[in-house]
């Protein structure tokens, strides 16, 4: 409707608009949002390793103490063997996990940069990563409480990451003399891990649902950490879990502070990694923080669902106001539009009064539409009428050229089948001519030879056995030539002898015809099947229909090899209107078939596919046939068979008489 594309043309503006201010919203607050919570990261990682450093300081303080009081200096003048055993029962008291002494003597198991500051008489705190016996030497308790379990592997890590601190002592000669060595252990250390988190992530700082972690590694193992093992249920520690590749070549292969989101063992936080490095500038560990991530984007979606909300709010409020507002308008442009369909329909209607003022410009329109559909009308009034004469003339021209049309295909009818009729004469009186010429021609020499084969048989005499299969191969070609000449003959007189056409039952003759092929195939593997149920009588030559059947019989039995299956039915034919008009009989093999090029050719005479046939057998059949109004059809499928049926009129009609519709396959 017009009102909806106006209001649609007047929203699209704003729609746009607010669109447009909603992707740069979502823009800039993804952007700040994200950098700030990487700002806060990098903060928190500030912060935590501020307080690791405040937490050796304070180790390096106790242990400062421990060498400053009162019984370690009594010790240290007046009983120095009583000296290493006292300060490692100390461990407990200044809240270290091992305090121990070395003298002087044993500077030499302390790296150069560890000699060079304790020579200076300056202390020192760093981390160190130390394996199973360096441990024990520290304290016996060491190893067993440094031992983590890697979830995913099945092993066990051995080493400890430990915050050492050394504190030279010299004598009154400001020699050294002493070093006190002391720290903690790193490994499955929670308290230490849970008060920095609490001092990096004071209360009310995270987003709800929130929570803040801090692990310190060894390598790339979790030694101490309070990510917990379900990031859901709050359950548990992550520690003997392994950093992620990325991070991993990040911080400790190239040394890097890396500041992005990380996948924490089973939830993705807001990470924040730095290496821990040992007194030789060794990266051996990292120091991690970070939150979840999730309650951020569930802040984030949160506030991106309140601006659509209120988005959508102005949309509808901007809409209804337009609408209301253009309503006055929409409904002339609606009455137009409404009439302008009607009009499209067919249907004979008018715009009218709009219930504007009269000189409103869609008033001014719907009167000058009226005006012109008006006009219109007459116009097509006119056009009708013109239509309609024009209709009847054409009509009047059309009924006189079809009539004639149709007189003009009848004559051409008339005059292909004169032609054809014609041409058909005419070839069958040169070839009568040719092949009776022939016939006698061979006959002649033929019956020469006959009789002088039978004279040599009775001069011979009893002799005549030791040239028996050789007469007897001259008979049977001279049978065969007389045969040859007899179908030439035949063809040539359209029918041969032209006995007498009477009334005749089918089934006696189709039967005597099989008579006559089973003695012909006796030798042969040859069934025949036969189904004969015709009624009706036909008008035929018995003699000539007899030639017809045995030639189409024997053409199956060539066609089979001399064996097989060869089906002769017959049954009464029936027109389209269901009346009986002669009779059918059916000759199926199962044969070789008949190629589609050579079905059109196979009633031509003297086409063959046989070296020992002459051509003439199907043409003479067709003749024989066509002269009493019958007709002669074949349907094949080459390599399967075929079956050819012989349709019989029940009253013959001679060459002059019409000839019955060619039967389609």
């Amino acid at each position: 409707m017009v009102r909806y594309r106006l209001l649609m043309l007047t929203s699209v503006p704003i729609i746009i608009t607010l669109l447009a201010l909603i992707a740069l919203t979502m823009y800039w607050t993804v952007m700040y949002t994200w950098q700030n919570a990487l700002k806060n990261a990098r903060a928190d990682l500030a912060v935590a390793h501020h307080s690791m450093e405040l937490l050796q300081k304070e180790q390096r303080m106790r242990l400062t103490a421990l060498s400053e009081s009162y019984d370690f200096q009594y010790l240290l003048r007046n009983d120095e063997a009583k000296l290493s055993e006292w300060v490692r029962q100390q461990a407990g008291r200044y809240d270290l996990d091992f305090v121990v002494v070395h003298p002087a003597s044993a500077l030499g198991e302390f790296s150069k940069a560890n000699r060079r500051l304790l020579m200076n008489g300056e202390e020192q705190t760093f981390f160190q990563q130390l394996d199973e016996m360096a441990l024990e030497d520290l304290h016996p308790n060491l190893p067993a409480r440094a031992q983590i379990p890697l979830l995913s592997e099945g092993e066990i890590e051995s080493k400890g990451l430990v915050s050492r601190s050394l504190i030279p002592v010299f004598n009154e000669q400001n020699n050294l003399q002493w070093i006190v060595d002391g720290g903690m252990l790193l490994n499955n250390s929670t308290s230490l891990v849970d008060r920095i988190r609490d001092l990096v992530y004071a209360s009310d700082t995270l987003p709800e649902g929130s929570i803040g972690t801090v692990t310190l590694f060894m390598d790339d193992i979790r030694v101490s950490t309070n990510v917990p093992l379900d990031s859901e249920q709050l359950n548990g520690r992550a520690i003997g879990t392994r950093v992620s590749d990325e991070v991993r070549q990040a911080v400790l292969a190239s040394g890097l502070t890396w500041v992005d989101r990380a996948y924490v063992y089973d939830d993705w936080y807001v990470s924040a990694y730095e290496p821990l490095r040992d007194h030789d500038g060794r990266r051996i560990g990292m120091l991690y923080t970070g939150y979840l991530e999730w309650p951020l984007i569930r802040i984030y979606l949160t506030n991106i669902v309140e601006l659509g909300v209120g988005i959508v709010l102005v949309l509808l409020i901007s809409g209804l106001v337009v609408y209301r507002g253009a309503r006055d308008l929409f409904r002339p442009i609606e009455k137009i539009h409404q009439v302008v369909k009607a009009v499209q329909l067919g249907l004979d209607r008018r715009i009218g009064s709009l219930d504007l003022t009269p000189d409103h410009e869609l008033e001014i329109l719907g009167k000058q539409f009226d005006s012109m559909l008006d006009q219109l009308h007459q116009r097509n009034e006119v056009i009708k009428q013109a239509s309609i004469e024009l209709e009847d003339k054409v009509k009047a021209r059309t009924k006189s050229l079809h009539e004639k049309t149709e007189e003009l295909e009848q004559h051409i009818k008339l005059l292909n089948q004169a032609r054809s009729k014609l041409v058909t004469s005419e070839k069958l009186a040169a070839l009568g001519e040719l092949t009776a010429g022939i016939a006698h021609e061979i006959n002649n020499p033929t019956a020469v030879i006959l009789g002088n084969v039978e004279l040599l048989q009775f001069e011979l005499g009893d002799d005549t056995e030791r040239v028996k299969e050789e007469l007897g191969a001259i008979h049977e070609q001279i049978d065969r030539i007389r045969n040859i000449t007899r179908s030439l003959l035949q063809y040539s007189r359209q029918g041969g002898v032209q006995d007498e056409v009477t009334w005749q039952h089918l089934n006696p003759i189709v039967e005597e015809s099989l008579t006559l092929v089973r003695s012909g195939t006796k030798k042969h593997a040859i069934q025949i099947e036969t189904n004969l149920e015709a009624k009706c009588c036909v008008e035929v030559n018995r003699h000539q229909l007899l030639q017809v059947l045995v030639n189409l019989q024997m053409n199956g039995v060539h066609a089979m090899d001399d064996q097989g299956l060869l089906k002769v039915g017959t049954e009464d034919w029936i027109d389209e209107q269901g009346k009986t008009v002669g009779a059918v009989v059916h000759i199926t093999d199962h044969g070789c078939g008949i190629s589609k090029e050579n079905l059109e050719r196979i009633f031509n005479p003297f086409f063959t596919t046989r070296r020992s046939g002459t051509g003439l057998g199907l043409s003479v059949s067709q003749g024989i046939i066509s002269e009493i109004g019958g007709d002669i059809c074949v349907q094949s499928t080459s390599g399967k068979g075929s079956t050819f049926s012989v349709y019989l009129p029940d009253k013959a009609v001679d060459n002059s008489g019409l000839q019955l519709a060619k039967i389609e396959e």
